[in-house]
């Protein structure tokens, strides 16, 4: 089995590229670097103190779940096309061939999918890790969000089809976590759960045989932008008393919840 994976180049990103080389005979990575900010807080006069905290704080919760995770380089099965942030979409699909020739496609962590490169990948029906619990919260942050509301039982993770649209295509299903030792830990875990759900839904072959679930619009609680977070929602935030167990989980919100045990 071939894989192709869009994504990034923080520990999460390649503990996911690690995970899913042990299921296939090749893996194939289009691999976007980045250095923002928000992500390392390497720039901090960039950002003021109360962001700095905050980012501060999910990169260690990064650190923890994810081992400071780097990509295997003992690794013979997988190649790797590193490119700058936001450039995909730029790319043709000649110069992306010998990427493009895979059983499975997935999606996660990847700049802004447009053009001829999105067409392909919905007819692929490439399937999206969207870092949120679709359809209640789309868009960016959505954990943060779902938590800011006092939603902490729609923090997780939402496996759908690829869409043109943002978070939008039909749902495959959701992943969750029961380890809820902090807010930041909490909502990094629940993308762990995402990682190894696919993992062992690959191994078993259900990934392919899984019915797509179309998303009812009229259920969204939330639509947020980057711009909606800012020093003041942040410093909001830190005022919340968030009990991560002040709501019970739900199934029948979610579609075959997949939990990531402690």
């Amino acid at each position: 089995m071939r894989i192709t994976l869009f994504t990034s180049n923080n520990n999460r990103h390649s503990y996911l590229i690690n995970l899913l080389s042990k299921y296939c005979d090749e893996l194939f990575v289009i691999q976007e670097c980045k250095n923002l900010v928000k992500n390392t807080i390497n720039e901090k006069k960039q950002v003021s103190d109360i962001l700095e905290i905050y980012f501060r704080k999910v990169n260690d919760a990064q650190n923890r779940i994810f081992k400071q995770d780097v990509i295997n380089k003992n690794l013979k099965n997988v190649k790797i096309l590193s490119i700058l942030h936001g450039e995909l979409s730029k790319l043709s699909l000649s110069k992306l061939k010998n990427f493009l020739n895979s059983d499975i496609y997935i999606v996660y962590g990847s700049s802004y999918i447009k053009g001829e490169l999105i067409e392909l990948l919905v007819k692929k029906k490439a399937i999206n890790i969207h870092a949120g619990v679709s359809p209640y919260y789309r868009g960016a942050g959505c954990n943060f969000w779902a938590l800011y509301d006092g939603n902490p039982h729609l923090v997780g993770a939402t496996i759908h089809l690829l869409s043109k649209g943002l978070d939008s295509g039909p749902v495959l299903y959701h992943a969750m976590s029961n380890l809820k030792t902090n807010p930041f830990e909490y909502t990094m875990s629940t993308l762990k759960s995402a990682f190894h759900s696919i993992g062992n839904k690959i191994k078993d072959g259900y990934i392919l045989k899984i019915k797509p679930v179309f998303q009812n619009k009229n259920k969204e609680i939330r639509f947020s932008k980057i711009n909606d977070f800012n020093e003041n929602i942040v410093t909001e935030y830190f005022k919340k008393d968030i009990n991560l167990n002040s709501k019970n989980f739900d199934n029948t919100l979610l579609i075959d919840p997949f939990f990531l045990e402690k």
